[in-house]
């Protein structure tokens, strides 16, 4: 299947780390594919892709929310759950019956209520727009 992708992804890294992307920031096919059959879940293409290109890469993995390595992905009231915040007060899922959809929308669950709500944003679309506000929340922060 051809990348959709993994160049977007890879651009997070210089764009909000200050270097270069390298091979090391994302997942092996291989690393994936082991991490995956450990979970037993199946996931789009948006989000392989995601973890081919970023998915060793802390400093985005755990950038405010965390996102899941892919060993610890699970499917819970009928979404694959991919990330959290760091207060565990919510968690982004993806409809399990949408997993064949190479890019599809976000859904968010409040932790405290149990009910989900859509983003009204594709992964792809989801992901980027958060890196962009966490990195522009964390700039004051680092130039004190």
């Amino acid at each position: 299947m051809a990348e959709m992708f993994v160049e977007k992804f890879r651009s997070l890294v210089p764009k909000y780390l200050d270097d270069q992307w390298v091979s090391e920031d994302g997942l092996t096919s291989q690393e994936l594919d082991e991490q995956l059959g450990d979970a037993g879940v199946d996931i789009p293409q948006v989000l392989t892709e995601f973890y081919l290109a970023v998915g060793a890469c802390d400093d985005l993995m755990e950038a405010y929310y965390y996102f899941f390595d892919p060993d610890e992905l699970e499917v819970e009231d009928g979404y694959l759950l991919f990330m959290e915040d760091e207060d565990e007060q919510y968690v982004w899922g993806i409809r399990e019956d949408q997993l064949d959809i190479p890019d599809p929308i976000v859904h968010r669950r409040h932790n405290g209520s149990g009910t989900w709500e859509s983003e009204e944003g594709t992964f792809s679309e989801y992901v980027l727009d958060m890196f962009e506000w966490v990195f522009e929340e964390l700039e004051p922060e680092l130039e004190d």
